[in-house]
């Protein structure tokens, strides 16, 4: 039988808050990545984070246990200790991008549903290729990404991104491994290219 909404307000059944909403109890707190610099909130994580639910779907970058996009985890009430944090990075930081031609970095921190996720290094991989492969779509010369200290491999996950950022800032270029030094190909992260084809979700989507 199919469920009618309840005109005394949302169904109680819907797991996930809506991309236009802050929930400050629902979203990751910010970890050491993020602490000495500008903390988006509000409306301006809000708008930053719709940008990357479009770029995450363009570029297929999805949760491979719940199936989804992975900005959906932020939004999703049964995680609310997951997702991702944003932060303007300070100019005077000792870690500061110090290129010429890189004006404004976002720092971006992404805390997985436990501290063993398989996924960690695929998904944060995936997600700077996402943002920085797709630079025209915001106001940021870089996007910088880490895993939260909570995750149990956090170091090697963040020393191959720390690899991954420097031949993107050399290079311009976000497919290269930086294990290898070899192309990678534009793979799904987490769901078959013939899935993610047909089952893409609209950019214009509630969720």
């Amino acid at each position: 039988m199919p469920s009618f909404p309840s005109p005394f307000g949302s169904d109680d059944s819907d797991p996930f808050d809506g991309y236009d909403e802050f929930v400050s109890d629902h979203i990751p707190q910010p970890g050491e990545f993020l602490e000495p610099h500008g903390l988006l909130t509000g409306m301006d994580h809000v708008a930053f984070h719709r940008l990357t639910r479009d770029c995450f779907e363009e570029r297929t970058v999805y949760d491979m246990t719940f199936d989804y996009n992975l900005a959906r985890l932020n939004l999703d009430t049964r995680h609310t200790s997951a997702g991702y944090r944003y932060a303007i990075e300070c100019d005077d930081a000792d870690d500061a991008v110090g290129a010429e031609d890189i004006d404004r970095v976002l720092r971006a921190e992404f805390t997985p549903t436990t501290p063993f996720c398989p996924q960690t290094h695929t998904l944060t991989l995936g997600s700077f290729r996402a943002w920085n492969g797709l630079a025209n779509r915001h106001e940021f010369d870089l996007v910088r990404v880490r895993a939260a200290p909570t995750h149990q491999q956090s170091e090697s996950i963040n020393e191959r991104l720390v690899a991954l950022e420097t031949t993107y800032l050399e290079t311009g270029d976000v497919t290269g491994d930086p294990e290898s030094g070899t192309e990678v190909g534009r793979e799904p992260m987490g769901r078959s290219a013939e899935n993610a084809e047909t089952s893409r979700e609209p950019t214009d989507a509630p969720f």
